[in-house]
């Protein structure tokens, strides 16, 4: 592993990167990593889920397709600037096929969770909103994350706060054009990393 280190840490710094920062993004890259797998297990929002009793009526994706229906202003960066959501606002939001979007939303109709309605700024347009029972259930799973990450920033200090909030919001932003701009500012070590591949390729 040492060996592999050293080689990325010597392929980085060709490409302009000290060795300061290559420690930095292996050891972010570590704790995103396990971060990661913990978030794809979705263990908060199942424990919501199963604290409240209804497993057996939504599933972690319709979850996400309830709070995709009703955000607060902060969740999600919405650029349609407009209370009123499509299905098309949820599968931006959540970042899926318009398709698997419009299913889910129905799944939710079904189970009266959802409903559709005509917007009230173009009658031509279908909106989607939550009944009482699906605005009672993102109240109660929203607040149930609120208080577990809340008990967790309580032991906080306000300079570890004020430090960490607007860091984490540059290193988000950064992530939604990592890939365009690592294709742009790389070109040239991308383009030697393709070559390398194109080696490995089995014969014809």
């Amino acid at each position: 592993m040492a060996g592999c280190s050293n080689e990325l840490t010597d392929f980085l710094e060709k490409a302009g990167i000290d060795h300061r920062t290559t420690e930095a993004a292996l050891d972010i890259d570590a704790s995103l990593q396990q971060w990661r797998r913990r978030v794809s297990k979705r263990e908060l929002g199942t424990a919501a889920l199963d604290a409240f009793g209804l497993s057996d009526e939504i599933d972690l994706a319709q979850l996400d397709v309830l709070f995709a229906i009703s955000p607060p202003l902060n969740e999600f960066w919405d650029d349609e600037g407009t209370d009123e959501t499509m299905v098309s606002t949820i599968a931006a939001r959540l970042r899926i096929d318009p398709s698997r979007a419009s299913r889910l939303v129905s799944e939710l109709i079904t189970k009266e969770l959802a409903q559709r309605s005509v917007s009230q700024r173009d009658a031509r347009r279908t909106i989607v909103e939550l009944t009482e029972r699906g605005e009672a259930i993102v109240f109660a799973a929203r607040r149930f994350k609120f208080l577990v990450l809340g008990e967790f920033l309580s032991g906080w200090t306000d300079e570890e706060i004020a430090a960490f909030v607007p860091l984490m919001e540059r290193f988000v932003a950064w992530t939604d054009d990592a890939g365009r701009l690592g294709r742009e500012r790389f070109a040239h070590e991308i383009s030697e990393l393709t070559a390398e591949l194109k080696k490995t390729l089995p014969a014809a």
